[in-house]
């Protein structure tokens, strides 16, 4: 291989691999920067609620207002979440499922009990959750049930119950340490379940539970109950569509407006994001072509000697792999000073973030270093096969 590169590398152009290294690996570092920025401040937009798909609102009739919409001035209809979901804007809709009967909670931290009282239970389409489904599973006959819980219920303890009684403040992290007693009756039965805590909600005022709970539930404890839809979730498109906006004013509906500006943030901070990585892209693609533009120049330059080897019996593979290991070689260093630029530009923001928003975290770099593997492999991989592709080509034109 030594003797192959010695005679091989002559003509080689500094200048053209130069201009590839650096234009690579400006591209390179807007693309993993602008994806792991992305990754690292989305949570500040969905940490409420991540339990929940993206770009999901809750939809309300507005009370008092003459809607145009079927029903009563309450309630949604079977035709009204038709005529919702044959709009454009409407990916799909879900409707809350209330119980119909009287439960009871107890809730307690490490042994101390903090609050018990009358709660009240919704569910949602199992659709719109967005966690490991193994952990939102309910069977009937279990006596676990898996539930989202209000954070408000945790930040009156943290902030109130907590400091006053010397107890270790909830995270999200720890959920674990809740100890939910859950009474239901109704229907003449009484039953107790445990309640296990899998997410926090930011926008439910309610204890969400599964579908296939709450279905079975008030099968079980109010039979004759009458389940009216009052509330929807609806996944749409572009939260900050006009059309959505004109919609709802002139059908008399409402949404969760700080769900939906969160949404509007993170619909933009994902085009704005793509916008810089497809500029990423395009400067990793000229950069591309310069490498194999020097490459072809080379090839073209050294025709002589590659003819000469190949008829002396070398396979075009050995031929051409002191190129491809010098576009490996080159890539590789594109993608570690990449990660390590990126590592120095995120520990300039990180810090602010968490000072800022301390629930966030300081999250992981493994974003940027898995796409930046995964576009060195794609990268190297085509280069590799473009250049035996072209020592190929002048064998068989000998």
């Amino acid at each position: 291989m030594s003797l192959l590169w010695k005679l091989l590398r002559q003509h080689i152009s500094i200048g053209q691999f130069a201009g590839f290294f650096v234009a690579n690996l400006l591209g390179m570092i807007i693309v993993l920067s602008g994806y792991q920025f992305y990754h690292d401040v989305l949570p500040i937009f969905t940490n409420g609620d991540s339990f929940m798909k993206s770009n999901a609102i809750m939809v309300t009739k507005r009370i008092g207002m003459g809607n145009t919409l079927s029903s009563n001035a309450s309630t949604f209809s079977a035709k009204d979440i038709a005529e919702l979901e044959k709009q454009p804007f409407t990916r799909r809709t879900g409707a809350f499922m209330s119980a119909n009967y009287k439960a009871h909670a107890s809730m307690g931290i490490s042994g101390t009990q903090i609050f018990s009282s009358e709660i009240f239970f919704e569910s949602i389409p199992d659709d719109f959750i967005d966690i490991n489904m193994r952990d939102w599973q309910y069977r009937a006959g279990d006596d676990v049930v898996p539930i989202i819980l209000p954070r408000s219920y945790i930040n009156i303890y943290n902030f109130g119950f907590a400091r006053s009684h010397s107890l270790p403040q909830i995270s999200d992290g720890l959920m674990g340490m809740i100890d939910l007693r859950l009474r239901i009756h109704g229907n003449g039965r009484e039953q107790t379940f445990t309640g296990k805590v899998v997410a926090f909600s930011s926008s439910m005022t309610s204890i969400l539970v599964p579908e296939a709970f709450m279905k079975w539930s008030n099968e079980t404890f109010a039979p004759e109950g009458d389940n009216v839809t009052t509330r929807l979730l609806m996944q749409v498109s572009n939260p900050g569509d006009k059309s959505l906006m004109t919609y709802f004013e002139k059908n008399g509906l409402e949404m969760d407006s700080d769900k939906l500006n969160a949404e509007k943030t993170t619909y933009f901070l994902r085009l704005i994001v793509s916008m810089v990585m497809v500029i990423g892209i395009i400067i990793s693609a000229l950069s591309f072509y310069i490498l194999m533009l020097s490459i072809y120049l080379l090839v073209q330059k050294n025709t002589e000697k590659l003819q000469n080897l190949l008829l002396i019996g070398y396979r075009a593979g050995r031929v051409a792999m002191p190129y491809q290991l010098l576009t490996a070689g080159l890539n590789l260093m594109v993608l570690l000073i990449a990660i390590l630029s990126v590592c120095l530009i995120r520990h300039y923001y990180v810090d602010i973030i968490a000072a800022l928003y301390p629930e966030v975290g300081k999250g992981s770099i493994v974003y940027a270093v898995l796409l930046g593997i995964a576009l060195f492999l794609i990268v190297t991989l085509l280069n590799v096969i473009i250049i035996r592709r072209k020592v190929a080509s002048i064998n068989s034109h000998q």
